[in-house]
């Protein structure tokens, strides 16, 4: 049963009505009208798949655009069009562009549902990791040998008590190093923007469903001079399949002042590019005769004014002059237009709308209702359908060159009213944003694009009413957005700066160039951002603290540790009370290793906030590092019961059992971990890990192999299946997974023990012997090595030999535990340093 047709709205049928009075740019219309007709896989002629219209501010290019989309209606396309207003990234523009193709074909639910978890993702990402537990990875390989050299020897607690103690445990330095490691994994994931190519490939497989239907799917991205800050290099990699086919019958136009740059010369070799002149004098008497402007002098003068602008001609002629003398001016053509069009408005009401509304630089209702007097409510639509005025999404706008004049003219004309609009403004979108935020969970406002939409604009009106009083809240605002991500920075400064252009403000403007200077060295620009703002003191201590936890918090995941741990010490000298400067110090000494320091603050920031869960369970983590183990299950627990879906808490208080050697618990906790995750490979490990110590080997082998499904380049897990094999008695098993993991981490000191064990106890003394020399080059106090060694020294009969390695091994525990191990037994040779026995 085909669809019913759906009935236009109101502002379909305003910009239906305006291009019925489009003028002139026959050429581009027939152009573009004649690549509609073609085929895209012609051999000789094919359809053009990218065009960009160039050309200054007001000569048309918004308007070519409009007639262009309606003619791809006409020809049965499905269209979608953004702006500046719709575009503030790379989601923003999909999420825009699809909502567009849905009002005219159906829902889009697999794209919107990879929005939905893309935007989860992000939440996720836009904070560094708030807890490091013990549930990344655990100490792995390579970690765990760089922290016996930063330690210094052997620093092990040996099975059974061996004499040597270790002043810093090698477990919870390595696990610090993994945290840094996995943290450099987590930035290179985002450097990929792992999430928004998800959601860029289900966009296309959007077009493609929707261009099996319709002749054309055509995408126009309007003022490409903004949009495509964001938007460049995705729409490139979109052009050239980087997210998958795109169907050949998708067409894009771009629109901008300037050219494009030389990244895209190969996309264009097969595009069309359209500059925009200035209207031929004919074109420009046309569009004034369809304006009923004819008397032969006021069009001299018009023709002579507008220089062939089409906007200003169009602003001049909608002014019905009625002499030349009337159109004649001297100083700035736009000026002169705007300022002609504002006198001949004959309504005072009329002239009262256009030039208050030209205050706020989005529009929509909402915003007219408010600034507008009641009986100017029924004016919407009038000022929707006015020449200056467009938007394809939530927002409308005024052309840039227009409003500036009109801003320009407000803001001298009349200081008061000015302010007054200003803050009723900032009231209204402050009571929006209170509204939006009464409705979300705590603290998940500042995700919302409707809110940051809200604040940003109360922000600017506020700027504009009082730039002086407002600057140091506006730039407070500037690192809460900072600590969001480097986009909402951006949306920050575009407000800010928008707000600077409007006032004429110097302050404004030093702070603008200080912050454009600032984030034009290529460093990251959060971290720029943030560097300008702290080296002038504006900002409150308090504020100054909460820029240097932002600072800190973007350096850590750059691997810039010692500047971020830096950052945190400032933050806590400037407020001590600042529960997050407490906190993130706290967690950054934990990964130095200084588990005492690091339990202090992080007592402090639950003393400021008594339900922070990730204190408690980033606290409980510090104790489990320094194996009080007491501590850190009081600390976890008191953690789970306010957030029972912390997993990497429960991972940890997995580790403080496990190590305990409370075994049955520990896999209690692994298995509630793995109820909330699934697919978390660490805590499959480790549940695998804890039953090969209790020797249910079955039950390890199971869990390991289901984490290596996960991640078969898992060394850790291989290496501990090998291990499990080793005991159950499958040597040759044992020697295969081993063998693996060591294939990914040649220098895996404990798997070459492990293998040397496998192979000794299936009488392959020569190759046991060669893993265990291989264990000694790295680590030549590896006590487990010297006594695996020694072994198949004495089982190949070359017992002077074996005695050399069994004397060192006696130096370096002269309790001699190792001497009553077997080879089979579970916390024998090839035990990990500082691994609890089973």
């Amino acid at each position: 049963m085909p669809r019913p047709r759906r009935r236009p709205s109101r502002g379909e049928l305003i910009a239906r009505n305006s291009l019925d009075r489009f003028v002139g740019r026959r050429e581009q219309v027939a152009l573009f009208a004649r690549n509609l007709a073609k085929d895209p896989l012609s051999p000789t002629d094919p359809a053009a798949y990218l065009f960009h219209v160039r050309g200054v501010g007001g000569v048309g290019k918004s308007t070519l655009l409009r007639q262009w989309r309606e003619a791809a209606r006409q020809a049965g396309a499905v269209t979608a069009a953004v702006d500046e207003n719709d575009v503030h990234g790379v989601l923003s523009a999909m999420v825009a562009m699809a909502r567009q193709l849905a009002e005219r074909t159906r829902p889009l639910k697999a794209f919107d549902r990879a929005v939905e978890e893309c935007r989860r993702e992000q939440e996720a990402a836009a904070r560094p990791a708030d807890f490091d537990g013990a549930a990344d990875e655990g100490p792995s390989v390579t970690s765990r040998a760089i922290s016996r050299a930063v330690v210094g020897g052997t620093t092990a607690l040996l099975p059974g008590g061996g004499a040597i103690a270790a002043m810093v445990d090698p477990d919870a330095v390595a696990e610090g190093m993994d945290q840094a490691w996995d943290r450099v994994r987590g930035r290179r994931a985002r450097g990929r923007d792992v999430e928004r190519d998800t959601v860029s490939r289900a966009f296309v497989d959007v077009l493609d469903e929707l261009c099996a239907e319709h002749p054309w799917v055509v995408l126009f991205l309007d003022t490409w001079e903004q949009t495509g800050r964001h938007l460049d290099a995705w729409l490139r990699a979109l052009l050239r399949d980087g997210f998958g086919p795109l169907p050949v019958n998708v067409m894009v136009v771009l629109a901008g002042r300037d050219d494009l740059h030389r990244d895209w010369s190969g996309l264009m070799a097969q595009g069309r590019d359209v500059p925009l002149e200035a209207f031929t004098e004919p074109e420009t008497r046309e569009l004034l005769a369809r304006r009923g402007v004819d008397e032969p002098e006021t069009v001299e003068a018009v023709v002579r004014l507008s220089m062939g602008l089409p906007l200003l001609a169009d602003i001049l002629a909608l002014a019905r002059p009625e002499s030349a003398a009337a159109v004649d001016a001297n100083g700035d053509l736009a000026e002169a237009a705007v300022e002609r069009f504002v006198r001949w408005i004959a309504d005072p009401l009329y002239r009262e709308v256009v030039l208050t509304c030209a205050l706020a630089p989005r529009l929509n209702a909402d915003v007219f209702a408010t600034v507008v007097p009641d009986e100017a409510r029924g004016l919407w639509e009038w000022l929707c359908g006015q020449p200056f005025v467009s938007g394809n999404g939530d927002f409308k706008r005024y052309h840039a060159v227009v409003r500036a004049g009109m801003v320009r003219r407000e803001r001298t004309r009349s200081p008061q009213g000015w302010t007054a609009v200003h803050l009723r403004l900032a009231d209204a979108h402050a009571a929006w944003g209170a509204d939006i935020e009464r409705n979300l969970p705590d603290g998940r406002h500042r995700q919302d694009a409707r809110w940051l939409c809200h604040r940003l604009d109360e922000m600017y009106h506020r700027l504009c009413a009082h730039p002086g009083g407002a600057l140091a809240n506006a730039l407070e605002e500037a690192v809460h957005c900072a600590e969001d991500g480097p986009e909402t920075l951006r949306q920050w400064g575009d407000a800010f700066t928008q707000a600077a252009l409007d006032t004429n403000d110097e302050t404004l403007g030093a702070w603008t160039g200080r912050l454009r200077d600032a984030t034009a060295t290529g460093e990251d620009p959060v971290v720029a951002a943030l560097g300008a703002l702290l080296a002038h003191s504006v900002l409150t201590p308090q504020a100054q603290a909460q820029a240097h936890v932002a600072r800190g918090r973007h350096l850590e995941p750059a691997g810039r540790e010692e500047e971020a741990a830096a950052a945190f010490d400032r933050a806590v000298a400037l407020d001590p009370e600042n529960a997050g400067a407490r906190f993130h110090r706290g967690r950054a000494r934990l990964r130095a290793g200084r588990q005492d320091e690091a339990v202090d603050d992080l007592t402090a920031a639950v003393r400021l906030d008594p339900r922070d869960a990730r204190a408690l369970a980033q606290r409980g983590e510090a104790h489990r590092r320094a194996r009080r183990f007491d501590e850190a299950v009081a600390d976890l627990t008191a953690a789970l019961a306010l957030d029972p879906r912390q997993v990497r808490a429960l991972g940890s208080r997995g580790q403080v059992h496990r190590q305990a050697g409370r075994l049955d618990e520990a896999v209690a906790d692994f298995t509630a971990a793995l109820a909330i995750a699934p697919d978390y490979a660490w805590a499959l490990g480790s549940r695998g890990q804890a039953h090969r110590q209790a020797g249910r080997y079955p039950q390890a082998v199971a869990d390991l192999t289901a984490a290596l499904r996960l991640r078969p380049d898992y060394a850790w897990a291989l290496a501990e299946r090998g291990k499990a094999h080793r005991l159950a008695g499958r040597p040759a098993e044992a020697v295969a997974d081993l063998t693996a993991a060591l294939a990914f981490v040649p220098d895996y000191r404990w798997a070459l023990v492990e293998r040397g064990n496998a192979h000794l106890a299936a009488a392959r003394h020569e190759a046991a012997e060669a893993d265990f020399t291989a264990a000694l080059d790295i680590d030549p106090d590896d006590l487990w090595a010297l006594v695996g060694r020694g072994r198949a020294r004495t089982a190949a009969h070359r017992t002077a030999e074996a005695r050399r390695d069994f004397d060192r091994a006696a130096a370096l525990d002269p309790d001699g535990a190792w001497r009553h191990d077997t080879v089979g037994g579970a916390g024998g040779p090839g035990a990990p340093p500082g691994a609890p026995t089973a």
